[in-house]
């Protein structure tokens, strides 16, 4: 008899400084889809859902379908919002008699106005539901703010092991592999958690070149080829969220009678990114300095791309912020594609215009004015669209995108992708779905801080990551904790890494 699993994604990176509550609106932008209409969805695509899918058909399991739900990175879910996706999830598993496992693609990083730890509320829940024995396991976003809860109510967390985030479709299979071999009864994963008292660590997660993360992987990698130890999971944590579980842990699942030996994995982890705590390879640059490489690299092949990583959509950022955009057209650069502003009025006002329209414009700076004005100019309506896309590159290949009504302004020698909903620029299409070639173009300005490598980078002549003073500012000190686990590393003088923390 097929066994019966039950799948579902309920995904949010919840920057708690934003002034922005996440709605259920917010979900239904991204994606909120039920029941069966998961499959056509997701089917096929680099989403962990895709892995889900094609995972039910190898194993002849006999798939259950909860929900599948990703909203934009943004400020804490309402309790509508928490309870009414959590709800969907739970009701299906009550209802669907017996179950003999679950697959769930989750991020680790959501807080509700209930819940500090959501994920592990979820967890827990459905183990309620399903008893002890039924297995659970859960892929994880690598910035996953990680708990004991979560490791409690699971039988592994799997985490990615990139960043950019392209191996979503990987973990969810190596996820119910594992979940598929514990039905069987051939194995019988449990889950330990271990985290220090550090915020920050393990260079944010960044695999982009060679480095501690990097060396933390292959080590983990090593583990997990030994007897008893079936996942070894590093996540580096989501800094700008004030709960008390903030930060890098270690996530090991293993077999009975390897506690100790899985215990002994994640204190070696944790002391190797304790001792190599000031590796950093981010370089946070200023606003000039983009514009000085602009002026430099005018005429040569191939874009500079500018990162606005400090108003990156994906971290929580507004996704309007105005300094980048008035520094290049005060500098008067030319050629150059802007992706994105979000600004849904000025969006309707030139769909009222009509493309070829000349309009006076007062673009972005919607939410908060200290991080740029609105830019007053004179706008050319190049293009209109419904902003929808599928990505084409390597991260979430195939997954359906949507900015919502989307205009392409040109503003002197800028043209720019102006959005509805907030978006993540990750994928070429940002500009090829607006007719826009990003490789001719001497400046691409993206609202990212590292994902945007993966699609951007090969076609950069160089990359500039600029702080223009947004909400996810890697400027700790400007962040207000007041749920946080103190003492902390680095705000407070800790001297081990085992003074707080979380232990399985």
């Amino acid at each position: 008899m097929a066994y019966r699993v039950l799948l579902a994604q309920f995904m949010h990176e919840t920057n708690t400084f934003s002034k922005l509550p996440t709605t259920l609106d917010d979900y239904r932008r991204r994606f909120l889809v039920e029941g069966e209409a998961i499959i056509p969805k997701f089917k096929g695509t680099k989403n962990e859902m895709g892995g889900y899918i094609d995972s039910a058909a190898t194993y002849g399991w006999e798939p259950v379908y909860a929900v599948a739900a990703n909203a934009t990175p943004s400020g804490t879910l309402t309790k509508a919002t928490w309870e009414t996706i959590r709800d969907i999830i739970l009701d299906t598993a009550k209802k669907a008699g017996k179950l003999d496992g679950i697959c769930l693609s989750l991020h680790g990083a959501m807080v509700t106005e209930t819940e500090d730890d959501a994920e592990g509320a979820l967890l827990e829940a459905l183990r309620t539901i399903v008893g002890p024995d039924v297995p659970i396991a859960a892929t994880l976003d690598l910035h996953a703010n990680a708990t004991v809860r979560m490791a409690a109510n699971a039988n592994a967390l799997v985490s990615y092991r990139t960043y950019p985030h392209i191996d979503g479709y990987e973990r969810s299979v190596q996820a119910a592999a594992l979940v598929q071999e514990a039905m069987a009864g051939r194995k019988k994963p449990r889950c330990l958690l271990l985290q220090p008292a550090m915020l920050e660590g393990a260079d944010h997660g960044r695999t982009t070149q060679p480095g501690l993360m990097r060396e933390l992987l292959a080590k983990a990698d090593g583990y997990e080829k030994e007897e008893g130890i079936n996942v070894v999971s590093i996540q580096v944590g989501f800094t700008w969220s004030d709960i008390p579980y903030t930060g890098p842990s270690v996530a090991v699942s293993h077999e009975p009678g390897k506690e100790a030996r899985a215990k002994a994995i994640a204190q070696a982890m944790i002391d190797e990114i304790w001792k190599r705590r000031d590796e950093s390879s981010s370089d946070y640059r200023p606003i000039a300095d983009g514009i000085a490489a602009a002026r430099a690299g005018a005429g040569k092949k191939g874009p500079l791309v500018i990162a606005d990583g400090t108003d990156n959509p994906g971290g929580g950022g507004y996704n309007d912020t105005t300094p980048v955009l008035q520094a290049l057209l005060d500098a008067g650069i030319e050629n150059v594609a802007f992706g994105t502003i979000f600004d849904p009025k000025t969006v309707q006002q030139a769909m009222k215009a009509g493309v070829g329209a000349e309009i006076d414009v007062e673009l972005g700076g919607l939410t908060d004015e200290s991080m740029g004005r609105p830019v007053k100019a004179k706008a050319v309506v190049k293009m209109l669209s419904d902003g929808t896309f599928r990505n084409d590159g390597p991260m979430n290949a195939g997954v359906e995108t949507q900015m919502g009504p989307t205009a392409v302004l040109r503003i002197g020698g800028i043209d720019v992708v102006t959005i509805s909903s907030r978006v993540q620029t990750i994928d070429l299409q940002v500009f090829l779905s607006q007719g826009i070639d990003p490789t001719t173009k001497s400046v691409l300005v993206v609202k990212s801080v590292q994902h945007f490598r993966a699609a951007y980078g090969p076609i950069a002549r160089e990359i500039v990551l600029v702080d223009s003073g947004g909400i996810c500012s890697p400027d700790i000190s400007r962040l207000k904790f007041k749920k946080l686990r103190r003492p902390i590393w680095p705000l407070d003088g800790v001297n081990d890494p085992y003074a707080g923390g979380q232990r399985a």
